[in-house]
C-alpha cells in the first residue's frame, strides 16, 4: 500500500498536481488554433499533453482536432469535450456527438454523454471534422 501512496505522488508531481481538465474564463481565454475569444461553453474543448502537460484550450471540437494533428505528440493527449446541454466536460474518446449544432468555428458538432438516434462515436467523428479544414 505505500508503494502505491508513492507512485499517486510521482503521478501528481510529474503532471503539476493537474490531471483533469482545468476552468476556462470565459470571454477572456483565446483557443489555441484560431485565437478567437472561448465564449460558448457548451462547445469548448481542451488537450492536455506535449512535453510538459499544459492544457491548451480550443472554442470548437474541430479547431482542437485540427490543431492536435499537428501535434508529434498528438497520439498521446487527453482531450476533453464540454457537453452541448451541461456544459460538463467529458472524455472526448467516449463521447457522443451529435451533428447539425451551431458551433464557434461552424464544424457543427456538440458533445454528449448520452447516445441519440443522430449521435457518432468519436473515431466517426474525426474523419468529418478533417474533411471541413476551416471551421468557418
Amino acid at each position: 500500500m505505500k508503494w502505491l501512496s508513492v507512485l499517486v505522488l510521482l503521478v501528481i508531481g510529474c503532471t503539476g498536481g493537474q490531471i483533469g481538465p482545468v476552468e476556462i474564463t470565459l470571454d477572456r481565454d483565446k483557443c489555441d488554433r484560431c485565437q478567437m475569444t472561448i465564449s460558448d461553453k457548451y462547445y469548448a474543448a481542451q488537450v492536455r499533453g506535449g512535453p510538459k502537460n499544459k492544457v491548451f484550450l480550443f472554442d470548437d471540437i474541430g479547431c482542437a482536432m485540427h490543431w492536435l494533428n499537428k501535434q508529434s505528440w498528438g497520439d498521446n493527449a487527453k482531450i476533453w469535450v464540454a457537453d452541448y446541454k451541461t456544459g460538463d466536460f467529458l472524455d472526448a474518446s467516449t463521447a457522443q456527438y451529435v451533428p447539425e449544432q451551431i458551433t464557434p468555428m461552424d464544424f457543427g458538432f456538440g458533445a454528449t454523454s448520452v447516445p441519440t438516434e443522430k449521435s457518432i462515436d468519436f473515431n466517426t467523428l474525426k474523419p468529418k471534422l478533417f474533411a471541413k479544414k476551416h471551421g468557418h
